[in-house]
């Protein structure tokens, strides 16, 4: 009794995850964005704690708190101030127009669905359901990193496409080892970071964030 009603919270906090991914491929506001990657981390920590209610796992526990220090509170506010420093105002651009890219988005999440239904079968978690709509989270969240123009939004699809891999492994594993989870958010900690100085020094150079201007460096 418990397994199915945690199994169908799990495929509701998954559905949730997917509406987010697909706001976030239409969306063309930067704080919008951030607000929605946010949101992802939210449900990202329900789904890890309902996991470790159900497995009585103490570490998936540990991981939904990182999870919510990290996703929730540490990044998001890195976000923030990025955009704040940096005065990002404007519209994101994209390179492929909105109702082209949704329906895109929705041919990648058939494919998804299809790739992941025999993985699923395989797998022993109370969630494998849900792991045809990680995978398409994943591939709508490449999806975004390659249809914008500007480095932000890229970095944001990026953080979002880890969201969806942390997701899956969760779904299908019912959790990966605290070591792995622990190295994952410290990398990924440490490459937003990287990026931040990285998109300071394009604007520096450029006064633009824009990353068709690293074509220049390449001709010069």
């Amino acid at each position: 009794m418990m397994h199915g009603l945690a199994t169908q919270i799990i495929n509701l906090l998954a559905a949730v995850l997917l509406m987010l991914s697909f706001a976030m491929l239409s969306q063309r506001r930067v704080l919008s964005l951030i607000h929605l990657y946010t949101l992802q981390g939210v449900t990202l920590v329900f789904a890890n704690f309902v996991l470790g209610y159900v497995t009585a796992d103490i570490q998936l526990i540990v991981s939904g708190l990182l999870t919510l220090a990290l996703k929730v509170g540490v990044i998001p506010w890195i976000l923030y101030r990025l955009v704040q420093r940096l005065n990002v105002r404007a519209d994101i651009e994209q390179l492929i127009n909105i109702p082209t890219t949704l329906l895109i988005g929705i041919a990648l999440v058939i494919v998804a669905f299809n790739v992941a239904t025999p993985i699923s079968q395989l797998a022993s978690s109370v969630a494998r359901g849900a792991l045809g709509i990680a995978l398409a989270c994943v591939l709508l969240s490449f999806m975004m990193m390659i249809t914008r123009a500007r480095a932000i939004p890229q970095v944001i699809g990026f953080l979002s496409m880890e969201n969806g891999l942390f997701f899956a492994a969760a779904t299908a594993t019912n959790g990966m080892p605290m070591i792995v989870e622990l190295g994952i958010g410290l990398d990924v900690l440490v490459g937003i970071l990287i990026l931040g100085i990285f998109m300071f020094q394009i604007r520096e150079q450029f006064d633009s964030l824009d990353i068709h201007h690293l074509e220049k460096l390449k001709d010069d």
